[in-house]
């Protein structure tokens, strides 16, 4: 015979009514009426519990169990989060903003240095007067020559070479104005004086044009009674009236050479 399930009521009831059974063969009357009216109480009672247990589909001890194991987890769950809540790092300090500069440190404080632009340098005032050729060679002053008067100085350098007005004025003849002088070109200054530029290849003013000091008149040459390329340079104080070109032209801080 397998063995029987004691959990299960319906089982206890049979095990109480055989008892009951065995127990009233051996009692009389009296006795035997209270014994089965217990009995019957007594079944009664676990017949409703079997009843319950029947329509709710499970034993009560095991919905016990079961309400103790969801307890132990719920305690065991709120355990975890209290240890995970202490665990959690707490957030960072935020910095303090920096102090604002007080007045007498904004004083102390060194002004950044204020660059100057050096002022552009003023152009040198042209000179009022300029060599006729500056950097030339001196190849003949002022005087007697094979008993003839040589009545300029003669400055050389390469053929070519600009030749320019030693002071303004106003151009008062240009090209082959004189014999023996070839293209020349006479400057009257205003003053008294004229100065005379001769043997040109070339010239590069035309009469009545005003000039400054250094503008180019013309180009050197060996035009006219020339044995070579050269400039013969004459002052004439009054036209045709020659003068030493030398002392006239130191006097206005130029040196020729002789």
């Amino acid at each position: 015979m397998p063995e029987s399930n004691t959990n299960d009521p319906r089982n206890r009831i049979d095990a109480i009514r055989h008892r009951v059974q065995t127990r009233l063969g051996a009692l009389s009357g009296r006795s035997r009426l209270v014994l089965m009216a217990t009995t019957a109480l007594v079944g009664i009672g676990l017949a409703s519990v079997a009843v319950t247990a029947a329509v709710n589909g499970h034993d009560p001890k095991p919905a016990t169990v079961a309400q103790a194991t969801d307890q132990k987890a719920r305690t065991e769950a709120a355990q975890r989060a209290d240890r995970a809540q202490r665990a959690a790092p707490k957030p960072a300090a935020t910095a303090k903003a920096a102090p604002k500069a007080t007045k007498a440190a904004v004083k102390a404080a060194p002004k950044p240095a204020v660059t100057r632009k050096a002022p552009a340098p003023k152009p040198k005032p042209k000179p009022a007067w300029v060599s006729p050729m500056p950097g030339a060679e001196t190849t003949s002053c002022y005087g007697m020559r094979w008993g003839v008067l040589h009545a300029g100085v003669d400055l050389a350098k390469p053929a070519g070479t600009p030749i320019r007005a030693v002071h303004a004025g106003t151009v008062f003849s240009a090209g082959w104005a004189y014999s023996g002088y070839g293209d020349s070109v006479v400057i009257d200054h205003g003053n008294g004086y004229l100065t005379h530029y001769a043997h040109m290849s070339r010239h590069a003013v035309h009469i009545g044009q005003h000039v400054v000091a250094g503008q180019v008149l013309g180009y050197e040459g060996a035009t006219g009674d020339a044995q070579g390329p050269h400039l013969h340079f004459e002052v004439h104080h009054g036209m045709w009236n020659q003068v030493n070109p030398a002392p006239y032209m130191r006097a206005h801080g130029v040196n020729l050479g002789c």
